[in-house]
């Protein structure tokens, strides 16, 4: 097995037109089954940094989500222990959320609001879901969250 292919993606925030001074659309990510969540949001052009930037949680699809405490762009801290700030207001950066699923509810949405800059934000997020909790691995694009699954046969020596 090859731990890098032990994951499931999810689409937190759909490719969409430009967004100013607006919140993009979220999808809902089930988590159940998985140890392990990185979030990663893409910026395309932008003018000015977000105004909300945060990862929610709730038990229930379709109930009412609450903050992630630790995962609040601008409030929490980064890695390297400093405040995190909102997202950049450069073209093209990437902004990654790392956590542990254990003791977080099941569903989990990815917010985050355009600022209110003169032409907007281009922004899309994925989940990977990891450190799949039963043993087996599918192969199957669907069983991963893709429409299909593009793969360089291994090479032999």
């Amino acid at each position: 097995m090859i731990q890098a292919q032990n994951f499931k993606v999810a689409a937190a925030i759909p490719p969409e037109a430009r967004k100013d001074n607006a919140a993009s659309t979220m999808v809902e990510i089930d988590t159940l089954g998985y140890d392990y969540c990185t979030i990663i949001l893409t910026l395309g052009a932008t003018d000015i940094a977000s105004a909300l930037c945060k990862v929610t949680e709730c038990a229930t699809s379709g109930g009412s989500f609450t903050d992630v405490t630790g995962l609040i762009a601008g409030t929490s801290n980064n890695n390297t222990g400093s405040t995190s700030s909102q997202t950049s207001t450069t073209d093209n950066t990437i902004t990654v959320f790392e956590f542990e699923l254990h003791n977080r509810e099941r569903f989990l949405k990815m917010n985050f609001t355009a600022g209110n800059g003169t032409n907007g934000t281009f922004a899309s997020a994925v989940a990977l879901l990891s450190r799949k909790n039963n043993a087996g691995v599918s192969d199957l694009a669907a069983d991963r969250g893709a429409e299909q699954i593009i793969r360089l046969p291994d090479s032999t020596a």
